[in-house]
């Protein structure tokens, strides 16, 4: 099974994909957590090179090109092989923050990024994908927190964009979902922590229980 988990800056979507790989291990579901960009070495590279303020310069061709060249290591090293091996794979980002940041966003072409992603995915495809929507306003104020508390500075390449970027990916994360309701389930992101465990463990019970104790 493979999930995924998207929104935009702040919505919380990086501790419930944390949260929901504890949750598997602690039923004895082989379960691998992995995340984009920087899911594999040459993948922390990458994600370096584009989360590092001092690059805004960068192209908005050679940021879409290094994306898919993370997702293409990223799909042949480590999410095939553990999809091929039984396990579960949560992560943290995948092919739809693509679509949303650099086509709806940045405006480059969709037709270009599809192809890409149709490339880099070879055929991997999420079962589920949890979408955690929440206000701009609120999602920027934890993500500038957390930079704060972390000293997270790569982090502010994006926190930085205007506020109608943010809307843009905002607005085309929902414009996914409703394209693909099959896939996607949308939680409340002001909601809190432990009520976005509860509402994300109930609607992917039914996919795991068969997984349980294995």
């Amino acid at each position: 099974m493979f999930v995924t988990f998207e929104g935009i800056e702040g919505c919380g979507k990086s501790t419930q994909a944390r949260r929901l790989a504890v949750h598997l291990a602690e039923l004895g579901i082989p379960v691998l957590g992995t995340r984009e960009p920087g899911g594999t070495r040459i993948g922390q590279d990458i994600r370096r090179i584009l989360l590092d303020p001092a690059n805004s310069h960068m192209s908005d061709l050679a940021e879409l090109l290094l994306y898919a060249a993370d997702r293409a290591q990223h799909v042949a090293e480590v999410i095939r092989p553990a999809l091929d091996h039984g396990k579960w794979v949560i992560c943290d980002r995948f092919f739809d923050a693509t679509i949303v940041y650099q086509g709806h966003a940045r405006g480059l072409d969709l037709s270009l990024i599809y192809f890409l992603n149709q490339k880099a995915l070879s055929g991997v495809m999420p079962h589920k994908t949890v979408l955690i929507d929440c206000p701009v306003e609120i999602g920027l104020s934890r993500a500038l927190q957390r930079t704060r508390i972390m000293q997270e500075e790569a982090q502010a390449r994006f926190e930085v964009e205007h506020r109608e970027f943010h809307e843009a990916v905002r607005k085309g994360y929902l414009s996914l979902a409703g394209d693909d309701p099959e896939r996607f389930f949308v939680v409340d992101g002001t909601l809190g922590e432990d009520e976005q465990e509860r509402t994300i463990l109930d609607h992917l019970r039914p996919f795991f229980r068969k997984d349980e104790g294995r």
